[in-house]
């Protein structure tokens, strides 16, 4: 089979199944080999090594993972790529093509079943207007994770690895941080792309923690106060903690916290790092339970 990484071998299989892109799926098929071995360099993909790829299109990134991992599971949701798919990559005995949406599948149950527990490796050139949420969905799924490694909107990357105090810097930073080591490997312009993009694109490794960085009484609750403290990022730390409906939190409350922790009333969530993050939730939460 042709390596797809070349763009004529590309539009040579879409023309051959009259493939159309559908805006609703966000497809951007990658056509520059270069990038493709940054992302398998990126990753650190050796033939021990078992890899989730969601999104895998008509299988350009699929087939140089196949040729440098033991198994490779690629999940795709367009029905109308599952052929292709089958077509492209049906020199490989250790992939395994799976029709599903990343977000509804139980991730756990399929990395036992195919992976026995062990760690698992995800890449991925994800869907820009959906990267958030399967990110998230990954690092929250406690599946046995090793690293993600994926293609993003830039903007979207220069957030996951924001630092305090910095206009990129919001929950996304924070969440990010407390699960993973996030490393920005290398910028892709749109004419890497088939059809391109209208922004710029970033390769990011995220390296999950083998153990987490802080410790916390309850992760869910340290999560809705950081989202309560982004939520409007005008308002002080104070306003934003105390006006949140969600959150259990009066404005005295939040007030107190804020005095005990030595930080000045005005203070907003973006100077708060994960550290001191972790310190307010726990204890606003003891207030909150008197």
């Amino acid at each position: 089979m042709a390596a797809l990484g070349i763009p004529q071998n590309t539009i040579h299989i879409l023309q051959k199944y009259d493939f159309h892109f559908q805006k609703k799926y966000g497809q951007n098929f990658l056509i520059d080999s270069n990038v493709l071995a940054k992302i398998i360099d990126a990753a650190r993909i050796t033939k021990e090594d078992f890899v989730l790829e969601i999104g895998p299109g008509i299988g350009t990134m699929t087939q140089y993972l196949c040729e440098n991992a033991y198994q490779v599971m690629a999940v795709e949701i367009d029905e109308n790529l599952i052929p292709i798919l089958n077509d492209t990559l049906s020199a490989y005995d250790n992939i395994t093509i799976v029709h599903d949406d990343i977000l509804k599948m139980d991730l756990t149950k399929a990395v036992r079943e195919k992976n026995g527990g062990r760690p698992v490796k995800v890449v991925a050139n994800l869907p820009y207007y959906i990267t958030t949420p399967i990110v998230m969905a990954l690092l929250e799924n406690h599946m046995p994770l090793e690293s993600i490694t994926v293609m993003v909107q830039k903007e979207v990357a220069d957030r996951m690895r924001a630092k305090p105090g910095t206009k990129e810097y919001g929950a996304l930073s924070l969440a990010v941080q407390y699960y993973a080591e996030a490393e920005v490997i290398a910028n892709v312009p749109p004419n890497c792309f088939i059809p391109r993009p209208n922004v710029g694109s970033a390769v990011i490794r995220l390296t999950c923690h083998k153990e987490k960085k802080v410790t916390v009484r309850d992760e869910e609750f340290l999560f809705r106060v950081i989202r309560a403290s982004f939520n409007q990022r005008r308002k002080t730390l104070q306003n934003g903690l105390g006006n949140d409906a969600g959150l259990p939190v009066t404005k005295e409350q939040a007030a107190s916290a804020i005095a005990q922790m030595g930080l000045p009333p005005a203070v907003r969530g973006e100077r708060l790092s994960l550290q001191e993050f972790a310190e307010l939730s726990d204890i606003l939460q003891t207030d909150s339970m008197k």
